[in-house]
């Protein structure tokens, strides 16, 4: 996967920030987008480790402008894109999630879709463009078969058949939502003679602030460091194939159902 062009989308922490260490590779190119860039320390430290090759990007995924605007500077600096992945979540904005229909607000629910949802597809939107030039450098290396990966950072809880526990409603929803989204962005984009693969992912119960509230009830052999988590993503990302496209994975290659 060298001399490709990515962008990951919520990379000042967490899951985001660890998929900018792993694809900083020699040759390739990281464009970092955040909400505060200059307050993002570790995403800082890790420009000044590889300037020539680290691009920091002010985005908020709620703002349709920012991503107007970012995809205009990646196109003007870049002309293209061969990796999009939409990171950023969040849990819910009082950082936990409903337990019951009590804890419901229509707040609630229009910021979690706001950032889970429509955001990542938006980013879809305004990206496509540009990962429709891309060259085919990340996923399975089988000549003009995609030019590009798209990747949506879901979850496991969105799974519609996997929900036997109930609450989370709106955790639940938007990564529902941003299923059927990455299923429809599947079709849209297979279509003509440039391709890109689309798929969501689900990452492993991570050591992130996200997830924090609920280790408790993790096994520690399944609460994954950033690391560790991203590794196992990147193995399938690296051999993504147009075959795979609209399908929703576990960290451990496995198909998830909707």
């Amino acid at each position: 996967m060298s001399g490709g062009i990515a962008l990951v989308q919520g990379a000042s922490r967490g899951i985001g920030l660890q998929f900018c260490k792993a694809l900083l590779q020699p040759g390739n190119k990281v464009i970092a987008t955040c909400r505060h860039p200059q307050s993002a320390a570790e995403l800082q430290e890790l420009k000044r480790q590889h300037p020539d090759r680290l691009t920091i990007m002010k985005l908020d995924v709620t703002s349709t402008r920012d991503i107007q605007q970012c995809a205009q500077e990646v196109e003007q600096s870049f002309n293209r894109l061969d990796l999009l992945i939409n990171s950023s979540a969040m849990l819910h904005p009082s950082g936990k999630g409903e337990t019951s229909l009590r804890d419901v607000s229509a707040e609630g629910l229009s910021l979690t879709l706001s950032t889970n949802t429509v955001g990542p597809l938006l980013m879809a939107k305004h990206f496509s463009p540009l990962l429709l030039k891309g060259n085919g450098v990340f996923g399975a290396q089988l000549p003009n078969k995609h030019s590009a990966i798209l990747i949506n950072m879901s979850a496991k809880v969105g799974s519609i058949s996997d929900n036997g526990l109930g609450g989370w409603y709106s955790y639940r929803m938007s990564k529902a939502a941003l299923n059927m989204a990455t299923k429809n962005l599947s079709v849209e984009l297979a279509r003509g003679k440039k391709k890109v693969i689309c798929v969501s992912m689900h990452p492993g119960t991570v050591d992130t602030d996200l997830s924090r509230p609920y280790h408790k009830n993790v096994p520690t052999e399944k609460l994954f460091s950033s690391q560790l988590s991203v590794n196992y993503l990147m193995k399938i990302i690296d051999g993504l194939s147009i075959d795979q496209t609209g399908k929703f994975y576990s960290w451990n290659g496995c198909e998830i159902p909707w």
